[in-house]
């Protein structure tokens, strides 16, 4: 980036003296030919410096996009999607089909509302069109729908195509995409293809396909029971899926005795000793949730790939260590106490610490790591 800086101040200025010289001796006769050269050779530099100029604000875009994302978020205090749009030609239709046949709950309703000249204009709409009626339905945990009906509506009657500006489709969860497309068929949904299962990538183990609406809005069924490829990576950034509210609800509503919390928390010291990767990745998914954070004094650690990485990195230090369980676990409603010791068989207690848990949801979100001073 200080590259890019300095190189692109430094064409600034020689085009400047360059303009600067040819300006001078446009005015002189007898220096056309003087005046031609510099010129090409002034439309050749900024060219060059136009093509510095991208490439820098393309690098800084890409830096400034994965760094700001957060707290750009944290700023603006949005906490995630609370409801797509979508105009429809009947409302009684639209309701019906997502209610009888997706099983969705419409919930509000607002108007006819009539709209002024000022608010057709602001929204680019055809001064013709009349009042919208608006409904909101509750498409099971997910995202809202909201509905919006335009009496003589004048705008278009035609979807964009699939490249067009403003194409757009709702995807669907579902845990069984076959029992529901063949349910939606006894329905008399049309689908535009069979559902395919890709078999690599980001996404490999998803199988989706696309519907249309009686209506002739594009829409789409997805289903991926056993996560997505990207996964087996252990990203630090999970994506949301309401197949993991689902999970995540069944697990609130219940509250971790004791004894399930004791079991966690043994399955934690087992997580620390396991050499084997995938066993250890398998061990973490039951005790740790996807976001979890661990906090010692010198570092945070966020998620299982972070996470993981701690662990493999003191197991190739430390060959032969164990950690093992010295005091009984303490447990206070959603915290636990660990208190453990680190060595190998000859000397077991090589490092001592506690380890502090709470738990959301079922699950460790928080592990707070003490580790006691050398005697």
């Amino acid at each position: 980036m200080i590259f890019f800086s300095i190189r692109f101040n430094f064409i600034d200025i020689c085009l400047f003296f360059f303009q600067a010289f040819v300006n001078g001796r446009k005015q002189s006769n007898g220096r056309n030919l003087l005046y031609q050269i510099t010129t090409k050779k002034l439309n050749k530099m900024s060219n060059f410096k136009k093509q510095i100029k991208a490439t820098a604000v393309a690098s800084a875009l890409l830096v400034l996009a994965s760094v700001s994302s957060l707290g750009a978020q944290e700023k603006a205090k949005i906490l995630g999607v609370d409801h797509v749009g979508i105009n429809v030609p009947d409302m009684d239709q639209a309701v019906n089909f997502f209610t009888d046949v997706l099983g969705f709950s419409a919930v509000t309703t607002l108007g006819p509302i009539p709209l002024d000249d000022a608010w057709k204009k602001n929204n680019h709409m055809q001064a013709g069109t009349g009042a919208v009626t608006i409904k909101m339905v509750k498409a099971g945990t997910g995202a809202n729908i909201e509905l919006f009906q335009y009496q003589d509506n004048k705008g278009s009657k035609q979807f964009p195509g699939g490249d067009d500006l403003g194409a757009s489709h709702i995807a669907f969860y579902t845990d069984d995409i076959k029992q529901s497309v063949t349910f939606l068929k006894s329905k008399g949904v049309q689908f535009l293809g069979d559902p395919f299962l890709m078999p690599s990538g980001d996404t490999e183990g998803e199988t989706w396909v696309y519907f249309l609406t009686p209506w002739g809005a594009k829409m789409e069924l997805v289903s991926y029971p056993n996560g997505k490829g990207y996964e087996k990576n252990n990203p630090a950034t999970i994506l949301w899926s309401p197949k993991n509210a689902n999970s995540s609800k069944s697990e609130s509503s219940k509250t971790l005795s004791e004894t399930e919390i004791l079991s966690l928390v043994e399955t934690h010291l087992a997580i620390w000793n396991e050499s084997d990767l995938k066993k250890r990745e398998a061990l973490m998914k039951k005790v740790y949730a996807d976001n979890i954070e661990m906090v010692e004094s010198h570092f945070i650690a966020k998620g299982f790939k972070e996470i993981n990485g701690f662990v493999e990195d003191l197991q190739k230090k430390a060959p032969g260590s164990k950690f093992t369980q010295i005091k009984a676990i303490d447990v206070n409603h959603n915290i636990a106490r660990l208190f453990w010791q680190n060595g190998t068989p000859e000397k077991p207690d090589a490092v001592t610490g506690m380890d502090l848990f709470v738990f959301e949801n079922g699950k460790a979100v928080k592990l707070y790591v003490f580790v006691d001073s050398k005697k």
